[in-house]
C-alpha cells in the first residue's frame, strides 16, 4: 500500500519545491512506482517540473520492465515531469538525460561515471543509476515525458554488479545537483549537439567494445540522433536504436 508524506529527508515538500526551483514535490515513504504516480498527475494537469520521489518503491521498474531494487533510504528514486514541446528531441531524450544526470552527480563519486547506451550510468562497470523515459501522446505531438530516475546512493549488498556514489552522500545534495539538470536537458532541442557527443564520448562505457548480438562488431560511439555506431565484423556500419546489446566480456 502506498503511503504518502509531507517531507523527503527531514525537509517539507513544499520547501523541498522551493529549493529545487520546481512547482511541486510529492513525496512518498512508500510507493509502487513513481512514474505510475507521475503519470497519473499529468493526466490531471500537474505542470511541467512536478516532481514525484520515493523513500523506497516496491514496483520501481526500469527498461523493458525489468525491477529495480528500490530500497528504503538507499537511493534515489524519482520521476520528474516534464512537458516538451519539441517531438524530435525525444528521439535522443534518454541519451541527453544520462548524460546529464553523469555530470551532476560525478561530484558525489569516488570513480568516473560513465554511460552507457541506451539509459544507464556506470562506475568501473557496474550500474549506479538507470533513467527510464516515457512519453504519452496526443495525434503527433507528446502531452508530456515521465523521466524516472533510480540512483544507487548505497549499492545493493546482495547485487554485486552495482555501485553507488561516495559514502555519506547526502541525497538531498545529490537532488539539488540532479534536479536541475534534468530539467534543462529535458528543455534541450534538437539532436546530439557537437559538445554533446564529444562530453558523451568522454563517458562512454561502450565504446571501443565488442558486442555478440544483435550484431557482431565494435561499438564506435553514439549518432547525433542517437543510435548506438557499430561496426560489424565484415566491415559494414551499423546503427543501432532501441536494440538490447550483448557485449562480448
Amino acid at each position: 500500500m502506498d503511503r504518502a508524506t509531507d517531507r523527503y529527508d527531514g525537509v517539507l515538500a513544499e520547501t523541498l519545491a522551493g529549493d529545487l526551483g520546481i512547482p511541486r514535490v510529492v513525496a512518498f515513504e512508500r510507493v509502487g512506482s513513481t512514474m505510475d504516480v507521475a503519470h497519473a498527475l499529468a493526466a490531471e494537469g500537474a505542470p511541467a517540473g512536478t516532481l514525484v520521489i520515493a523513500d523506497a518503491q516496491t514496483g520501481g521498474r526500469g527498461r523493458a520492465g525489468r525491477r529495480w531494487v528500490s530500497a528504503p533510504g538507499a537511493g534515489i528514486w524519482m520521476t520528474l515531469l516534464e512537458r516538451p514541446a519539441d517531438a524530435s528531441a525525444l528521439e535522443v531524450l534518454s541519451l541527453r538525460l544520462g548524460l546529464a544526470a553523469a555530470v551532476a552527480v560525478q561530484p558525489f563519486a569516488d570513480d568516473a561515471v560513465q554511460v552507457k547506451w541506451p539509459n544507464d550510468l556506470q562506475i568501473a562497470r557496474r550500474k549506479l543509476a538507470g533513467v527510464l523515459v516515457e512519453a504519452r501522446w496526443r495525434d503527433a505531438q507528446p502531452e508530456w515525458v515521465a523521466v524516472g530516475v533510480g540512483l544507487n546512493v548505497v549499492p545493493p549488498a546482495d547485487l554485486p554488479e552495482t555501485s553507488g556514489l561516495r559514502a555519506h552522500v547526502a541525497r538531498l545534495a545529490v537532488l539539488s545537483a540532479l534536479v536541475p539538470a534534468l530539467r534543462e536537458a529535458a528543455a534541450t532541442r534538437g539532436g546530439l549537439s557537437p559538445e554533446e557527443l564529444a562530453a558523451y564520448a568522454a563517458r562512454d562505457a561502450l565504446a571501443g567494445r565488442r558486442i555478440v548480438a544483435p550484431v557482431a562488431g565494435i561499438v564506435r560511439g553514439v549518432a547525433p540522433s542517437g543510435e548506438l555506431r557499430v561496426t560489424a565484423t565484415d566491415g559494414a556500419e551499423h546503427r543501432l536504436r532501441q536494440a538490447t546489446i550483448t557485449l562480448a566480456d
